[in-house]
């Protein structure tokens, strides 16, 4: 059995759900998602990631805008990194997928 069950697609649109919320904290040493009793710490990755999270870009195009800003990354490893972070965090119920 896998332990992902979201099927995150290249069309989905990713966005945060209602009650959810990325703002820069503190006291938790930078960004972080806050939903209801949960509090999902983000590194500087999944925050370029969670930012263009808005329910309007595909995931393929927040993989092709990812690209270019960090160009000497390759496109491949991008698009690993976005869907294993977006499929994580809509298991959790911490985004939905459009």
């Amino acid at each position: 059995m896998s332990d992902q069950v979201a099927q995150v697609l290249p069309t989905s649109q990713p966005r945060l759900p209602r009650g959810v919320r990325l703002v820069h904290n503190e006291a938790q040493g930078g960004w972080v998602l806050l939903a209801p009793e949960r509090v999902f710490k983000a590194d500087a990755i999944a925050h370029e990631i969670l930012k263009r999270c808005t329910g309007e870009a595909t995931v393929e195009q927040i993989v092709d805008d990812l690209a270019k800003t960090f160009a000497g990354a390759p496109r491949d490893r991008i698009h690993d990194d976005v869907v294993k972070l977006i499929g994580g965090l809509a298991d959790k119920k911490l985004l939905e997928l459009l």
